[in-house]
């Protein structure tokens, strides 16, 4: 008996242990993020380094929040991420609903090209999307960036949409119809309301890959009026000098907004994945 204790003792220290190590490892960077931020660019390089300054100031925030061009960044990214989460959903939607429900040619085949695009490294697509975007006369606009996020973010939201819609049951659909009403207002007046969990889970999802997105919000743009978050942060790093602490500053204030929504819809986001990897 003596021996089973021991062992469970030791087993759960070892799983606290782990769970401290991982805490650390992924805790300390955004300590030092923090750290630097409130420093002076002289004192970021200081040795032996201190994660707790004596000179503490605000002076990296004040300068960012107080540049005009800098909160343009932000509200780019605003536009751009909040677009690109409210179409992905609407698309994905009407997508989901029609893969759930309904059988039609080509389905198994039009399935596997979503998949496929999950695949597609981005970086292999950047010169065949930047001659599409100018071709199109969408460069250095909020359309071009939109659409091309889109392209990223719908394949995973319509897979998680009909995989939560396979688990919702068809008995709901059919008692909307005994009733007179039509398809569509089952997706809408029933479906949708009840696949809230999982709709706000692939919500989030797409606006931090919106809000975090950097390869192409840099190629599709030219004027610091359409660059995003992302950008100005790189915009910081001068030909001569790196501004460090306004760079920390910009990152920290950049992650507020993906922090916050998760925060406020941690239950349903968490709950709307475990329930949309039941049933595929």
């Amino acid at each position: 008996m003596a021996t089973v204790k021991t062992r469970r003792t030791l087993a759960k220290a070892g799983v606290v242990t782990g769970l401290v190590i991982g805490g650390l490892f992924a805790g300390l960077p955004i300590l030092w993020l923090l750290s630097t931020s409130v420093k002076s660019n002289g004192e970021v390089f200081q040795n032996p380094p201190q994660l707790i300054t004596e000179g503490f100031s605000l002076d990296a925030y004040r300068a960012i929040l107080g540049n005009g061009a800098q909160l343009r960044f932000f509200l780019n990214s605003y536009i751009v991420a909040f677009a690109v989460t409210i179409l992905t959903l609407l698309v994905a939607i009407l997508a989901g609903y029609a893969f759930s429900r309904f059988t039609f040619p080509f389905q198994k085949t039009i399935n596997a090209v979503i998949v496929s695009v999950q695949a597609v490294p981005p970086i292999t697509l950047v010169i065949p999307y930047f001659g599409l975007i100018v071709a199109l006369g969408l460069y250095d606009t909020y359309l071009g960036l939109i659409l091309t996020h889109m392209v990223f973010t719908l394949p995973y939201a319509i897979i998680m949409i009909t995989a939560y819609l396979n688990t919702l049951p068809r008995e709901l659909d059919e008692s909307v119809k005994v009733d007179g009403g039509s398809g569509w207002t089952a997706l809408w007046r029933i479906l949708v309301p009840t696949a809230v969990p999982g709709l706000i889970a692939v919500g989030v999802y797409t606006f931090m890959i919106s809000w975090n997105e950097y390869l192409f919000a840099l190629t599709l743009t030219r004027t610091d009026d359409m660059r995003t978050v992302p950008i100005g942060i790189q915009l910081l790093m001068g030909q001569h000098s790196y501004e460090w602490n306004q760079m920390m500053a910009m990152s920290i204030l950049g992650s507020i907004p993906v922090l916050a929504l998760f925060l406020f819809f941690q239950r349903r986001f968490i709950g709307g994945l475990t329930a949309g990897a039941v049933k595929a």
